[in-house]
């Protein structure tokens, strides 16, 4: 830093590259295991009950919706009111809500407001209890859109799609289930979920520990006692470990603080901590809102969240930090507004918007050695930001301990966590390492995808995704991959699956009104969209590079492309929003062939 404070960005540089070295890892996303095989228990479903009994179905239908979370919910809705009700959803967890089904761990909230979050608020006149709603909330939500849209009666729950291959002939796709189910689909929207299949760090003896062990997705309530509100009271004796300090941690560890006998968290790399100013929905002000008001809530968020200077009601810390980006590249003189200059001003207002986060730890947390551990050291888009407004006084807590562990764990034994030669007793252990997201996309939906003439889409795709649009891949007709596959990614996963669902919709529909058989994308079209999505790749390169190791940038190996976030978004969303609703209005089906 220069005497007069203004940030230095060489030191700047060099401070977030020494952080981000220590932690690099060489083998990449591969350093993590995955919940199958001999690992398969943290998986299991700890909500559903006994499988319910019924015959296996062998129906033939118009479209087959793969996943009931919001990406499902909002697919089959969009279908629905379109006139498209010969629907089918299926799903392995046991109800509506995809992500918010399978977490439920204690102070689990959203981090996007729920007013905009919560798609379809005003067409059910739904009322959301506070600014961030309780992941339960959410979950009860999900099954109020699956009741207000029809959708359980269509819903297969439990069952898990095991094969998807094309018939040529007849221009349909034949599913089979874990239920024994033959489903004949003329289209097919899937989306293998984000936040779903739990992933465990592959530290040696991970299969020897001799306490209780659970992944943060599929909570143990039975041991722990409590509920997603806490009141852990099952923690009273327990020595209990956390590994990982995503937002995952910074939710569920002012509840384990509360409760256990010790709690010692295994820090890789901190979280920076936001305020999450959060507060009960005021009726009148959510009864007054003129009717639109919701869209136009979601895309102005959007807009600011892509360097847009428009107006927008929200006053967050998402939204606060977006202004502060507008700010500092509206600050740079117009003649000398070059890609360069932007960057340099906005990597400048980046550390100045970091420095007062790390201050705040120092406001939290009186131990200055645990303080100097919270503080996050790396661009803030590198990872998810973090908001709470308790996770660093929990960690102040005597009870409390934080273990570096940026070199990496040496073991885990029957009896605890050896790091640097020291071991710590433990009686649980709570992964909260995150999701499978730096995998195929084949892995992680958990079954392949046989398109024309036999092709596998987990060889087309074994080193990153090929889409047209991020919806169509050539060789495999009438299937639309929703999800993060190349599209326009925002901060508000609902609003993103929203597009891709109007636009599918719209594309079955004039499929289906034209009496064709399938469509597709041209090889023209799809190679032409690689190159717009490398392109893309190429000018995030460097700040992918300079960012510490997280699932964004494939673990510290931004080269590595194999999984959907490898291989590339399109940006800014708001973009690529607008080309798609011109590319609609155009109504020519540009890049696609119909037949």
């Amino acid at each position: 830093m220069s005497e007069d404070h203004t940030p230095n960005l060489a030191e700047i540089r060099a401070r977030y590259e020494a952080e981000r070295v220590r932690r690099l890892r060489p083998a990449g996303t591969d350093q993590y295991v995955f919940a199958e095989g001999k690992f398969a228990r943290f998986a299991d479903d700890p909500h559903a009950g006994p499988l319910p009994e019924r015959a296996p179905l062998d129906e033939t239908i118009d479209v087959l919706v793969i996943g009931a979370g919001f990406g499902g919910i909002q697919a089959a809705a969009t279908l629905r009111r379109q006139g498209i009700d010969s629907v089918r959803i299926v799903d392995a967890a046991g109800d509506f809500g995809g992500t918010w089904y399978w977490n439920r761990y204690p102070g689990l909230r959203c981090d996007v407001e729920s007013y905009i979050y919560l798609p379809y608020l005003e067409e059910t006149g739904y009322v959301p209890t506070e600014r961030y709603i309780r992941g339960r909330e959410i979950l009860a939500y999900c099954q109020l859109l699956g009741r207000h849209f029809g959708l359980y009666e269509r819903a297969l729950f439990q069952t898990k799609i095991t094969g998807l291959v094309w018939d040529e002939a007849a221009a349909r796709w034949t599913a089979t289930t874990s239920r024994g189910d033959t489903l004949c689909a003329r289209f097919v929207t899937t989306q293998s979920g984000i936040f779903s299949r739990p992933q465990l760090p592959g530290i040696p003896g991970i299969e020897d520990f001799a306490g209780h062990a659970f992944h943060s997705a599929r909570w143990d309530y039975a041991y722990t006692g409590g509920s997603t509100d806490g009141g852990l009271t099952g923690l009273a004796d327990k020595r209990v470990g956390v590994i990982g300090t995503g937002t995952t941690a910074l939710q569920a560890v002012p509840e384990l603080a509360k409760d256990a006998l010790s709690l010692t968290i295994f820090q890789r790399t901190p979280t920076a901590v936001g305020v999450r100013d959060n507060g009960p929905t005021d009726p009148e002000w959510f009864k007054a809102l003129p009717a639109g008001w919701q869209n136009a809530r979601r895309d102005s968020f959007n807009r600011i969240g892509n360097g847009e200077d428009v107006d927008c009601p929200v006053d967050d810390g998402w939204a606060r930090f977006f202004r502060r980006m507008i700010a500092a590249t509206e600050a740079v003189p117009e003649a000398e507004r070059t890609p360069a200059a932007i960057g340099a001003a906005q990597e400048a207002a980046d550390y100045e918007y970091n420095e007062i986060v790390r201050a705040r730890v120092d406001e939290c947390v009186r131990d200055p050695a645990k303080a100097a551990l919270l503080k996050a050291y790396y661009r803030t888009m590198c990872k998810r930001p973090g908001f709470s407004d308790d996770y660093l006084p929990a960690c102040d807590r005597a009870n409390v301990a934080i273990v570096d562990v940026s070199g990496g764990i040496e073991r885990i034994t029957p009896g605890g966590m050896v790091v640097d030669g020291t071991e710590f007793p433990l009686d649980c252990l709570i992964f909260c390492t995150g999701f499978e997201l730096g995998t195929t996309w084949a892995h992680q939906a958990g079954y392949d995808v046989v398109g024309r003439g036999g092709q596998l889409l987990s060889d087309k795709w074994a080193n990153g995704i090929s889409t047209y649009h991020g919806l169509f891949s050539r060789g495999f007709p009438n299937i639309f991959f929703m999800g993060l596959t190349q599209t326009g990614a925002t901060v508000s996963v609902p609003h993103m699956l929203q597009e891709q669902a109007d636009h599918l919709t719209w594309i079955i529909r004039q499929v289906l009104d034209q009496g064709k058989a399938a469509v597709e994308a041209t090889d023209s079209a799809e190679a032409a969209w690689q190159e717009a999505i490398a392109g893309m790749n190429e000018a995030r390169r460097p700040f992918q590079e300079s960012c510490t190791p997280g699932y964004f940038n494939a673990e510290g190996k931004p080269e590595d492309r194999r999984s959907a976030i490898g291989s590339g978004m399109y940006f800014p969303s708001t973009a690529f929003f607008r080309m798609l609703a011109d590319w609609r209005q155009a109504g020519n089906f540009a890049g696609l062939e119909l037949r």
